[in-house]
C-alpha cells in the first residue's frame, strides 16, 4: 500500500510540474524583396493583337 500511495505521490507531483497551458510558438514572418523585370512594350501589343484577332474571328464565323 505504501508503494501505491509512492507512486500516485510521484504521479501527481509529476504532472503539477507540466501543468498550464501550451502556448503557440511565435514565428516572424520571413519578408523576401523580389525584383520585377522590365517588361517591353512588344509584349503588351502582342497581347492586345491576339484578343484583337480572336474577337474578329469569332465575329466572322457567326456570320
Amino acid at each position: 500500500m505504501k508503494n501505491v500511495l509512492f507512486a500516485a505521490a510521484i504521479s501527481l507531483a509529476a504532472t503539477s510540474a507540466h501543468a498550464g497551458s501550451y502556448g503557440a510558438p511565435v514565428i516572424e514572418p520571413e519578408v523576401i524583396i523580389e525584383e520585377t523585370a522590365a517588361s517591353s512594350s512588344n509584349d503588351d501589343w502582342v497581347g492586345v493583337m491576339m484578343a484583337f484577332l480572336t474577337i474578329v474571328v469569332i465575329g466572322i464565323g457567326n456570320n
